[in-house]
């Protein structure tokens, strides 16, 4: 939004100096211009922030809360280690297996077809398919490596698996998790994945993984970490094979990093604008604050002033001193004329629209210009009225507890 302009000279300069100096008592000390307070340099946008905190849900009831938690402890139960062992040395041992497994490098895992098929539905379904030959069922499962599938079997058996087999073969263990129906070693996978074990290196391969075995959360993280370091995994050579065949999710992430960029671009224009606006609020709060109370050099006519050696908890007050002192002096005071003196009106029609006690204000000019706002233009008033009301929101986004508001206190 376009700083609001004052072209129209509503006051002649013995006026001004008759209502504007005779307001203050200023002490006259060497100022410099590159002093004076940088306020009314608006942003282009009208976009206002808005926060949309939603309300808490609601406490839970006492009994709800005891019955639920009485019901999971009758729901749970404890598998001891023992018992674990048991099922993993029967799998190890091979003890009355009934089921030969052949892996992509034609080994055998033996298993037996009972704990199979509780664990597994579709290898269930597989083992009522297959053909008998000795008593013992043959079935393939090719495409993985033969560590890979060992590491799947005994977790089917006891749920146990060495760390190093699960980092190593992970990916593969996703894959048969998801083929066979296996929930548990599934979120084991996806767990692992989440929490330190994306790489710039295969977050490409996760990537797609994820999308084929319906991982939607592990999809998102993998867009989030190729969106944070897209410069170092685009160079990868899993990015380079993704390239080539699955160009479609190539230009998904590429569309993602440049609306992550844009985003980013957009807060930090927020950011400024909203700076901007506070820098206002501070100027206002300042120049009430030389009117009413006085400062260090500037001050009404009945206070006494502090000296220029004594500190001030108002933020813009120094620069908007040498405002007020150069706008007292300046020969082209007029609206519209020395950049200074332009800001200078310009605050004090700010103050102006919003101050709710023009009568008794001490503000010079305030009830004057609040009488001429009348005369404006519709175009002009609403820019007026917009200004207002985001120094405003600016002013409650800061909060009472803030360090910046507590300087202004």
């Amino acid at each position: 939004m376009a700083s609001p302009d004052l072209e129209s000279p509503w006051l002649s300069l013995s006026s001004i100096d008759e209502s504007f100096r005779g307001s203050f008592n200023i002490r006259m000390e060497k100022g410099n211009t590159a002093d004076i307070f940088p306020v009314l340099e608006v942003p282009t946008s009208s976009v206002s922030c808005k926060c949309n905190i939603p309300k808490p849900p609601p406490l839970p009831d006492k009994a709800c809360t005891k019955f639920k938690y009485q019901k999971r402890l009758v729901d749970c139960s404890v598998v001891p280690k023992e018992s674990k062992d048991t099922w993993d040395k029967l799998f190890k041992e091979a003890h009355g297996a009934d089921v030969y497994i052949i892996t992509e490098d034609l080994s055998c895992i033996p298993a037996h077809s009972s704990f199979l098929s509780i664990a597994s539905p579709a290898l269930g379904n597989i083992l009522q398919q297959s053909k008998v030959k000795n008593g013992i069922r043959n079935i393939k499962i090719p495409g993985v490596p033969c560590e890979a599938l060992y590491v799947f079997i005994r977790f089917l058996y006891s749920s146990c698996y060495e760390e190093e087999d699960l980092k190593k073969f992970v990916l593969h263990l996703l894959v048969l998790s998801h083929s066979f129906l296996v929930p548990p070693l599934k979120r084991v996978c996806i767990n692992h994945l989440e929490h330190g074990w994306l790489t710039k290196d295969n977050v490409i391969d996760v990537l797609q993984l994820a999308r084929i075995c319906d991982v939607p959360r592990l999809s998102f993280i993998c867009v989030r970490v190729v969106v944070k370091d897209f410069k170092s995994i685009s160079s990868t050579q899993g990015w380079k094979v993704m390239k080539h065949a699955n160009p479609a999710l190539e230009q998904e992430l590429v569309e993602a990093v440049v609306e992550e960029d844009s985003r980013k671009q957009e807060r930090l224009r927020k950011m400024e604008e909203r700076k901007v606006y506070l820098q206002l609020h501070e100027a206002m709060e300042a120049l009430l604050h030389i009117c009413r109370d006085g400062c260090r050099t500037i001050g009404p006519r009945d206070k006494k002033l502090k000296g220029s050696q004594v500190a001030c908890n108002f933020l813009a007050c120094k620069g908007l001193e040498a405002l007020v002192r150069h706008f007292s002096n300046c020969k082209a005071r007029v609206p519209g004329g020395c950049v200074h003196c332009k800001r200078m009106w310009q605050l004090l029609e700010l103050h102006s629209r919003m101050c709710n006690e023009p009568d008794i204000c001490k503000v010079p000019l305030c009830r004057h210009l609040k009488e001429k706002m009348q005369q404006n233009s519709k175009k002009d008033e609403e820019k007026w009225k917009l200004l207002v009301s985001k120094v405003i929101t600016a002013k409650k986004a800061l909060g009472p507890f803030s360090a910046r508001h507590a300087g202004l206190s």
